[in-house]
């Protein structure tokens, strides 16, 4: 069992920088690919960015690729996503997730979820 938390969304301006981090429970983080998902209002939720256990692979979006940027620290268990030249349409409720094993980039295929933190970015 996975238990994630995600924190650092908020309201920022376009053009602007956040960084999300998803703390995550449990001895075994290292065996798990890490992803990060957005919802926004009225869409379904999409991938934005996943890496490997010992992060040397890593995926993004086209939408978020050269200004997202996923990392991890597994000596303490936390994934993050460091965002910079946001625009309006990354206005989502971000999600991290879990899978065991390899990396991949479909929602379905991971196991574990976090609650989800909401950026807002304001134009």
């Amino acid at each position: 069992q996975v238990q994630l938390v995600e924190s650092g969304g908020g309201l920022v301006q376009a053009g602007g920088s956040l960084r999300l981090s998803c703390a995550a429970s449990g001895r075994t983080f290292s065996s798990y690919a890490m992803g990060w998902f957005r919802q926004a209002p009225g869409k379904e939720r999409e991938f934005v960015a996943a890496i490997n256990w010992k992060s040397d692979i890593t995926y993004y979006a086209d939408s978020v690729k050269g200004r997202f940027t996923i990392s991890r620290d597994n000596a303490k268990n936390t994934v993050y996503l460091q965002m910079n030249r946001l625009k309006p349409e990354d206005t989502a409720e971000y999600y991290c997730a879990a899978k065991w094993g390899t990396i991949v980039v479909t929602t379905y295929e991971y196991n574990y979820w976090g609650q989800g933190t909401q950026v807002t970015v304001s134009s």
